[in-house]
């Protein structure tokens, strides 16, 4: 699947302060957060960003505190991907949960400049820039990652493999309004 976007382009050690400022943290409604996604390192992102655009970082891309309220932010201003010369951890693992794709290449993220044209295609990790006309190679997400990012996150991947789950596992409580079906 490849995905056409431009760039936000950003420094080493963008927080998480930064991608959602605490003082927006009260509520966790995916339209609030993106609102003000980015604020304090640029004031113009949440207006300025469209369906389908990229942000990327150098180096510690998330890093911070472990809210899973940034990567929300980001997916819900629009942002498709995000790549960086390195994540952190905790963020990696976030967005991961909520379906934002991530994709780790330090010399994709060097080369490209604000406002330049990349294509994407996260199952090969191709970083095509369509505006300097090279390519550079991340390493693809593994499948079951693109599965999760596909369904929407881990939540809805959870819910949507719940039977074929239930049945490998020839688990009968698993079922249709089961007690799991909160999940």
């Amino acid at each position: 699947m490849s995905i056409k976007g431009r760039v936000f382009k950003y420094a080493d050690n963008v927080d998480t302060d930064v991608i959602i400022p605490a003082r927006y943290l009260s509520s966790s409604e995916s339209a609030h957060l993106a609102r003000h996604c980015m604020e304090d390192l640029d004031p113009g992102f949440a207006t300025s960003v469209r369906p389908g655009d990229f942000v990327v970082a150098l180096a510690n891309f998330g890093c911070g505190s472990s809210r899973e309220h940034a990567p929300l932010a980001l997916k819900a201003s629009g942002v498709s991907c995000v790549v960086a010369s390195s994540f952190a951890r905790i963020f990696f693992r976030n967005a991961v949960n909520i379906g934002l794709p991530l994709l780790e290449c330090p010399e994709a993220a060097e080369a490209a400049s604000k406002g330049e044209l990349l294509e994407i295609d996260l199952g090969s990790g191709s970083i095509r820039n369509l505006t300097r006309g090279c390519e550079h190679r991340a390493a693809g997400l593994p499948p079951f990652i693109r599965e999760i990012v596909a369904a929407g996150g881990l939540i809805e991947y959870t819910r949507a493999r719940r039977p074929a789950m239930a049945a490998e596992r020839g688990i009968p409580w698993m079922r249709k309004g089961a007690l799991c079906d909160t999940l």
